[in-house]
């Protein structure tokens, strides 16, 4: 990158981003996405529309790779341009698993900050009728970092959603609550069955 700034802008990460994330190769995709995170300051709003084409083209199309590339390239999207979440809403219901992973792993850096966090639950509850185990996943570790900053909303939020939350993704929730929390928490949020079926044995 040191040689590379006095002759390089923007765009030209972009264009290496084009041919990196194509390789099947991970570690060319992390490179380019690593590299690409170094022109974060010139970040122009369009390259929110070329993110989304490479997830949608499948160019992320393992966790690492999604994580890599949003977690540090959406989050200074978004601070740089907020009204950027709205867009971002719209990917829980999308065909593309890559996509539907990456509306939650964007969001982990802002939630871990308490921001957005009104947005953050919104696209949580999006994601609840989700059955792949890597969205569900990545679900449960945003509500994790939004709990970093305000732990009781999201127990209060937990506790509201009850049965409809997958497993999977209230235990990553639940990870920074005490035991006894954790264990009150699971408890009450059984499907209504389990509860049942508990109170019989």
């Amino acid at each position: 990158y040191k040689k590379l700034k006095p002759i390089w802008d923007v765009d030209d990460a972009i264009a290496l981003c084009d041919i990196l994330l194509a390789n099947p190769y991970l570690e060319a995709k992390s490179f380019a996405s690593a590299l690409l995170h170094k022109f974060k300051r010139d970040f122009p709003k369009k390259l929110f529309f070329k993110i989304e084409e490479w997830l949608c083209s499948d160019y992320c199309n393992n966790w690492a790779a999604v994580d890599v590339l949003c977690q540090d390239a959406m989050y200074s999207l978004l601070l740089k341009y907020p009204e950027l979440e709205e867009k971002i809403i719209e990917w829980p219901f999308s065909v593309n698993r890559w996509v539907r992973r990456a509306a939650a792993v964007s969001f982990i850096k802002i939630a871990r900050e308490g921001k957005m966090l009104d947005t953050v639950y919104k696209i949580s509850v999006s994601l609840f009728e989700d059955d792949d185990d890597l969205v569900q996943k990545a679900n449960g570790w945003l509500l994790r970092e939004a709990g970093k900053s305000d732990l009781r909303r999201l127990e209060n939020f937990l506790l509201k959603q009850g049965s409809v939350i997958p497993r999977t993704t209230l235990r990553y929730a639940i990870e920074r609550f005490d035991e006894r929390k954790r264990k009150m928490i699971l408890i009450k949020t059984r499907p209504e069955k389990e509860r049942s079926r508990h109170k019989k044995n």
